[in-house]
């Protein structure tokens, strides 16, 4: 599986977390270091609970979600309960990937810097700096 993104059909669940893989992988360090414990999970749609919590219509109004305690809300005393997560859903990944055309690799790899960012509490601006880094 290339990350240059053309596929004959849709990516299944494991391939799609073959390219998560793969994009995590060139996420510059100065990031992906504070959040090698993180892990990633590809699942088709959000849960119910998530779809209630983040008051979606549709489960396609969702392409990836930070689970966890970011690191600006951590205290060294807190005690961990559950190890963070990304899930990234992959349903709606790809009807954005055929909706839009872009490239499916970089459509993951924005959505896991967008979550990790969320996980530092980044800007938006931030998340862009860091996704103009190739590596």
């Amino acid at each position: 599986m290339a990350a240059t993104g053309r596929y004959e059909s849709s990516p299944t669940l494991v391939e799609l977390e073959a390219i998560a893989g793969e994009a995590f992988a060139t996420i510059p360090r100065t990031l992906s270091r504070h959040v090698a414990d993180v892990a990633i999970h590809v699942v088709d749609f959000p849960d119910d609970e998530t779809m209630e919590a983040m008051e979606l219509e549709s489960p396609f109004d969702i392409l990836g979600l930070y689970v966890g305690v970011s690191l600006d809300r951590k205290s060294v005393s807190d005690v961990p309960s559950d190890i963070d997560r990304i899930y990234l859903y992959r349903r709606p990944l790809l009807d954005y990937w055929c909706e839009t055309g872009e490239n499916l690799y970089h459509l993951v790899r924005h959505v896991l810097i967008h979550e990790i960012g969320h996980h530092f509490g980044f800007s938006d601006d931030d998340m862009e700096q860091i996704e103009a880094n190739p590596g």
